[in-house]
């Protein structure tokens, strides 16, 4: 019996040394060494301000416009789709249709005019990002057998019309698309801080004549400038100079102005910090339609600061202009084979591409739409004041069969064009139909200049 009490003892006693032991020791933590408490520390805020970020924007995302855009409504060439071996368009691309829409109401579907079309072609392994202005005069067909100028495509029938007017014309597999307010753009602008513009002598009145009236759209206070120079624009500002055409080019350097604007906001974008980007978020998502989800854009964000933009251009790059009856003035591409040919190098780097055949029956069809229209006595006419919507109009005879919705009524009213245009938008100044406004603000003292000449 003693004996089996000493066990008991020896044995009691050990557990104790092991559970002092076990408390000398503490926990994993506790074990670590300094360095290593430091890095499982800076890891756990990390994924806290990972986290907040996730939670942040899901929060906000119901202020999104978002449209879903079914994979059986897409259009994609049946070459394209069977990637034959004279179909390539690259591994690993993500290609998106950005859209800007003339909405002075906030809606940002069908029956808005798209003043910028651009193809924003992403290489998902290093990053890179080409942008491609499509110009929006150029005659195409829309989709569905209408041949007439490329912007049209998303008023008759919003994004879906618009993403399948540039996949079939153009041989690409968009499925996706961003559209903004250009009241959007405004506020992106000035949330950080403006960005660097040269302003052109030749830019300077249209500049100062349209001001006011982005300005007021916007909400925003309008600030003229004196003369030409280097300024730090705010939004109105920025806004107002991507939107001039009315200088020599016409739209042709309008889309020029559009990109350069686009790249001065990602550069500044890629330096935001994180309280910056929440206050976009906050104030831009309401202003936003797309069709990406809520874990689509985590993904995308996740990596925004290693985004780069390499190139840009306009399309097509072989063109002739001209203004025909029934159409108005238009960019004619000649011929669109070559041109797809060279956006597909451009884009995805593939020499001597050889494009679909759709692509090539549309090219044909362009050609003939343009020599059987025949030509008026005027030649292509690019400024504000001549600006031919009557493509919008139902009286006018289509080439083609015409896009219909059954399920909608039609986006005008033609027995009231005194409260809106025929395409949609507010009817403020008839002769600016293209959105270049028309404002009668009176011109603000230089020392109250958004940033001041440089």
């Amino acid at each position: 019996m003693a004996r089996n009490i000493r066990r008991s003892g020896r044995r009691n006693s050990r557990r104790y040394s092991q559970k002092r032991s076990r408390r000398k020791r503490g926990n994993w933590f506790t074990r670590l060494r300094a360095w290593q408490k430091a890095l499982v520390c800076m890891a756990g805020v990390a994924i806290c301000l990972i986290s907040s970020a996730a939670i942040y924007v899901a929060a906000q995302w119901n202020k999104i416009d978002t449209q879903e855009i079914r994979a059986e409504d897409l259009i994609i060439n049946q070459e394209v789709r069977e990637q034959q071996q004279d179909i390539d368009l690259g591994e690993g691309y993500t290609n998106i249709a950005l859209f800007g829409v003339d909405s002075r109401d906030g809606s940002l579907g069908k029956g808005n005019r798209t003043d910028t079309i651009i193809i924003a072609s992403l290489n998902n392994e290093t990053k890179e990002i080409r942008l491609v202005s499509v110009y929006r005069d150029t005659l195409l067909n829309l989709s569905e057998g209408t041949y007439q100028k490329c912007n049209a495509a998303y008023s008759y029938g919003g994004p879906t019309l618009a993403i399948n007017m540039l996949n079939m014309n153009f041989d690409l597999d968009i499925e996706d698309y961003v559209t903004v307010d250009f009241g959007a753009i405004s506020d992106v602008i000035d949330l950080l801080g403006g960005i660097e513009i040269t302003i052109e002598e030749e830019e300077l009145a249209p500049f100062n004549k349209y001001i006011n009236e982005t300005a007021n759209s916007a909400g925003k206070e309008a600030h003229k400038l004196e003369k030409a120079g280097t300024y730090l624009l705010d939004g109105p500002q920025a806004t107002t100079y991507a939107r001039i055409r009315s200088t020599a080019g016409g739209d042709f350097t309008r889309t020029e102005r559009q990109r350069l604007v686009i790249e001065k906001v990602v550069e500044k974008l890629q330096t935001a910090d994180f309280l910056m980007i929440n206050d976009i978020i906050s104030k831009v998502f309401p202003q936003i339609s797309t069709s990406f989800t809520m874990q689509d854009i985590l993904y995308y964000a996740q990596a925004y600061s290693e985004y780069k933009l390499v190139e840009n251009t306009g399309f097509p790059e072989n063109y002739t202009t001209d203004t025909v009856s029934g159409l108005g003035s238009i960019v004619i591409p000649q011929d669109l084979t070559d041109n797809v040919a060279w956006l597909h190098e451009f884009l995805f780097g593939t020499a001597e591409y050889t494009p679909s055949s759709t692509v090539s029956s549309i090219s044909e069809t362009i050609l003939a739409t343009a020599t059987y229209t025949g030509p008026s006595e005027t030649d292509y006419d690019d400024s504000p004041d001549n600006d031919d919507n009557s493509y919008y109009d139902a009286s006018e005879s289509y080439v083609g069969s015409g896009y219909s919705d059954s399920q909608d009524e039609p986006y005008y009213d033609s027995g009231s064009v005194s409260d809106s245009t025929q395409d949609g938008s507010s009817a403020l100044d008839t002769s600016e139909a293209d959105g270049d406004y028309a404002g009668s603000g009176a011109e603000v003292d230089s020392s109250t200049q958004s940033g001041g000449e440089q």
